[in-house]
């Protein structure tokens, strides 16, 4: 738990996403499955489901560090974060987290634990963590409680640094993330397994993306204008479509791969007669015709996507090219 909770501060205290890659490489090379897998769980955005109710947090926190409620509340209200609050008000006089207690214990032998006792219990579990830790490990085990772990680096960054430990494809890093998992030794082991020829089925080409003339028109030997067809500048992102030996990868420009927040896409794809890779742009599209890029980008950097709005916000794939049939 102190290295995890030190790779938190690091990734906390610095906007270079090299960094950040290089602090997270740094921890999986030494990280036990167990405690690595659990530390890919949190960086990836899952959150344990709630185990305390926000409500009781803040009711126990004056008691806890002797201060009137409407103090820590006005204390609150400026900080603007619960767990830093927690931690300023509480993490001066405690140790700092033990070395040899692991991430994986602290989450499977307290946290989880704490959703089968009584109120009462969960009260005296939580302020001894308060009063036993540091500022550090104070700040880190509020915010698993509260599920707001906030470090600045998205799923493609962790598979990124994932990626560079095991030496494979960030691409098969991603897809072996997506989907629901259990944080256990064996999936992190899994995770950094040797690759299988998962690379060459998941890897999408190179964007060819659009770019601005510098010159004009008439002088930059395009020819005539007679001579071009125009299409339509769609509102949506941009993305690859890949469906080879069953499977399905939808990945945007930007090298994420966003089949999870698009299933649609994956079950339409399936209907295929064969494998191909299509170029285009997702759309949000209902009746025919887009939707406004706003009602997209309800959709984008969601882990699930319900019925309801998959019902609110349909989407489909207006494709430009094909880059591949039947290999």
């Amino acid at each position: 738990m102190q290295a995890f909770s030190g790779l938190y501060t690091a990734l906390d205290q610095t906007n270079s996403t090299n960094a950040k890659v290089a602090a997270m490489a740094d921890y999986f090379r030494s990280a036990t499955p167990e405690d690595a897998a659990w530390a890919v769980y949190f960086l990836s955005g899952r959150r344990l489901k709630r185990l305390v109710s926000h409500t009781a947090l803040r009711d126990w926190l004056p008691a806890s560090c002797e201060l009137p409620a409407w103090l820590v509340e006005e204390t609150y209200a400026n900080v603007g974060d619960f767990a830093e609050t927690a931690a300023l008000l509480l993490g001066n006089t405690g140790r700092g987290l033990d070395a040899s207690e692991t991430l994986a214990a602290w989450v499977e032998e307290r946290l989880l634990p704490l959703r089968g006792l009584d109120p009462e219990r969960q009260r005296e579990a939580v302020a001894h963590w308060w009063q036993q830790l540091d500022y550090e490990g104070c700040y880190v085990v509020t915010t698993l409680l509260t599920g707001a772990l906030r470090v600045g680096v998205s799923q493609t960054l962790v598979g990124r640094a994932l990626a560079e430990v095991a030496n494979l494809p960030r691409a098969t890093i991603l897809h072996r993330m997506m989907g629901d998992w259990e944080p256990t030794a064996d999936f992190f082991t899994n995770l950094l397994a040797a690759d299988e020829g998962e690379a060459a089925l998941s890897r999408p080409y190179p964007f060819c993306l659009a770019a601005p003339l510098d010159d004009d028109p008439g002088t930059a030997g395009l020819g005539s204008a007679r001579d071009w067809l125009l299409e339509w500048k769609w509102d949506g992102i941009r993305g690859q479509l890949l469906w080879r030996q069953g499977q399905c990868y939808l990945w945007s420009r930007g090298e994420d791969l966003v089949t999870g927040q698009f299933p649609e896409l994956a079950e339409a794809v399936s209907a295929l007669p064969r494998d191909c890779v299509l170029d285009g742009e997702v759309l949000a599209w209902q009746h025919g015709g887009a939707l406004p890029f706003a009602q997209l980008q309800r959709r984008l950097g969601r882990k699930r996507v319900g019925a309801k709005l998959r019902a609110e916000v349909p989407v489909a794939f207006m494709a430009y090219d094909l880059l591949e049939l039947d290999g």
